[in-house]
């Protein structure tokens, strides 16, 4: 599939009278969570969740940093990085067996830490393109850095987990002038788990090549195989700004 995307990539590059154009996003905001349930290893470890059994310590800075590069007007190169770490404590409701270390009943207090961070790739196209409106599909290659770890005492445990998963991706638009209505999206689900980031917002253009957005986005999604159970669905109040620069014409070059 990948191999495929590139070479529809190459061709549109070097297609005559590319225009091309940088932009570069930035988004944080504020995270609810609805559960985050963890069980490892799956067969013999406890499962307990997050959100239920602790509390959490700090509000989460949340931040997503995306590049993209855009040519022959309707393909578009997508670089991500997005970043979420959450913090807990609080005493264990129950005897918790995580990573093989007991946690007992009685402990005082028990840290808890959970990352989850996403660095992606995407290419998408613009399958229906007007003034109005915009319906584009592509693809992308994410790759997951994710811990969770508990701690008590002068013990600690934890599991990282590192992996690749590629999803769809989709994105409408809808203008209404200086200001527009945005939904994208990547996701997938498979027998081992599944995977969505979806973002419904407003954007404003605030002056030439600067744009203000704001929206919620939902992450979701996780693994059920042999060494982990974890899943969760986490809500975001989300803003951010954009930026676009270096209009040129690749296929006008001398």
């Amino acid at each position: 599939m990948y191999r495929g995307l590139l070479v529809i990539m190459m061709i549109s590059f070097f297609s005559s009278g590319v225009s091309a154009q940088w932009s570069m996003e930035l988004e944080t905001g504020l995270a609810f969570e609805s559960y985050n349930e963890v069980r490892i290893p799956n067969e013999t470890g406890t499962f307990f969740d997050f959100t239920r059994d602790f509390s959490r310590t700090s509000a989460p800075f949340p931040f997503r940093f995306r590049p993209a590069y855009t040519f022959g007007k309707k393909n578009h190169v997508l670089g991500l990085v997005a970043l979420l770490a959450l913090d807990y404590d609080g005493p264990p409701p129950f005897a918790i067996n995580f990573q093989g270390v007991e946690f007992s009943e009685s402990e005082n207090l028990i840290i808890g830490f959970y990352k989850f961070n996403s660095y992606r790739l995407t290419y998408r196209r613009d399958l229906v393109h007007s003034e109005r409106f915009t319906l584009a599909l592509g693809a992308t290659a994410k790759l997951r850095d994710a811990t969770v770890r508990l701690g008590a005492m002068e013990r600690t445990a934890r599991k990282d987990d590192l992996g690749f998963v590629p999803l769809i991706h989709l994105y409408l638009n809808y203008n209404f002038g200086n200001w527009g209505l945005v939904f994208e999206g990547d996701g997938l689900t498979a027998s081992q788990g599944r995977a969505f980031d979806l973002y419904g917002g407003v954007r404003v253009r605030m002056a030439d090549d600067f744009y203000f957005k704001a929206g919620y986005r939902m992450l979701e999604g996780g693994a059920d195989v042999e060494e982990v159970f974890n899943f969760a669905l986490i809500h975001f109040a989300s803003f951010g700004f954009q930026f676009k620069f270096g209009a040129t014409d690749i296929g006008r070059r001398e």
